[in-house]
């Protein structure tokens, strides 16, 4: 609780912060506010550099066209199908993978200029930054997949079947990016400076490249493919394309055979872990 010393005359009074509400709802009520706060100050930033914003929804587009007219041609899909609607639902998952990145830098430079310590000494909820980081970060997120969802349809994509089935894929694609938010907001708060963004940037390709995105885990040697098959972004990716409709391989494991269901336990995993990890981590700054 913070004070301010004001005089009216010669008698000095004390204004006082206005004290937490109490009861569950109006606590929830309160941190979901205080965090729109904080997730609009991002969303200044945002408005003040457009071409940071620019940027980050123009580098997947040329990930597309590389991937789609530079190498789409020496590409084959195991059982047929065209490469260019088996790339986009894997193309969709890299994009949320990329923006871990950006999520780390935003709360690493927040933590070293001392912008986080301030927060902290504010009469707010001490989940409010967090929350709003997370907030700001599912908008831009959800910026970029749209933006990529109309490029892929000028190059040729699109899903088959209902629309109903479509928005449940562009669903879990934003569930995965939301649990990797969660992860990047640890990453920031405990690894400071470049650190963070260096462990993120080894990590990426890896984690990206090692999974069913670009090619069938069908195609790797059998040990490498179940690794593949067990990264969370497999069943993500594997689940989108069910529900778009295009081509896909369904491999053999019993985490391949049960993508739709593990697109959704893997985010809920991660955020059950990393969510409260972060919260905690952001109370103990300073301690």
């Amino acid at each position: 609780m913070t004070a301010t010393d004001t005089h009216t005359g010669d008698r000095p009074s004390l204004l006082l912060a206005p004290a937490p509400p109490s009861g569950p709802l109006p606590r929830l009520g309160w941190a979901l506010a205080d965090g729109w706060t904080v997730a609009r100050r991002d969303l200044l930033h945002w408005a003040r550099g457009p071409w940071e914003l620019g940027f980050g929804l123009l580098f997947p587009v040329l990930m597309v066209l590389m991937f789609v007219y530079l190498l789409g041609g020496s590409m084959s899909v195991p059982g047929g199908g065209d490469y260019t609607e088996y790339l986009m639902p894997g193309m969709f998952a890299m994009v949320m993978v990329f923006g871990l990145g950006e999520t780390v830098t935003a709360v690493s430079t927040d933590a070293n200029r001392g912008i986080t310590d301030r927060f902290r000494s504010m009469p707010m909820a001490s989940s409010a930054v967090v929350v709003g980081r997370c907030l700001a970060d599912m908008i831009r997120s959800t910026l970029t997949l749209i933006v990529l969802i109309g490029f892929g349809l000028v190059v040729g994509w699109q899903w088959h079947g209902p629309f109903d089935r479509a928005l449940l894929g562009f669903g879990l694609l934003l569930l995965f990016r939301f649990a990797l938010v969660w992860i990047g907001i640890y990453v920031g708060l405990v690894v400071r400076g470049q650190g963070g963004m260096a462990v993120i940037q080894t990590l990426e390709f890896p984690f990206g490249f090692l999974s069913n995105a670009f090619v069938a885990t069908a195609t790797m040697p059998v040990w490498l493919g179940t690794v593949a098959d067990w990264n969370p972004l497999s069943s993500t990716v594997a689940a989108a394309r069910e529900l778009f409709g295009g081509p896909g391989v369904i491999g053999e494991g019993w985490i391949a055979q049960n993508a739709l269901l593990m697109a959704v336990v893997w985010p809920l995993l991660l955020v059950a872990v990393f969510a409260p990890l972060s919260v905690r981590r952001y109370r103990g700054l300073g301690g």
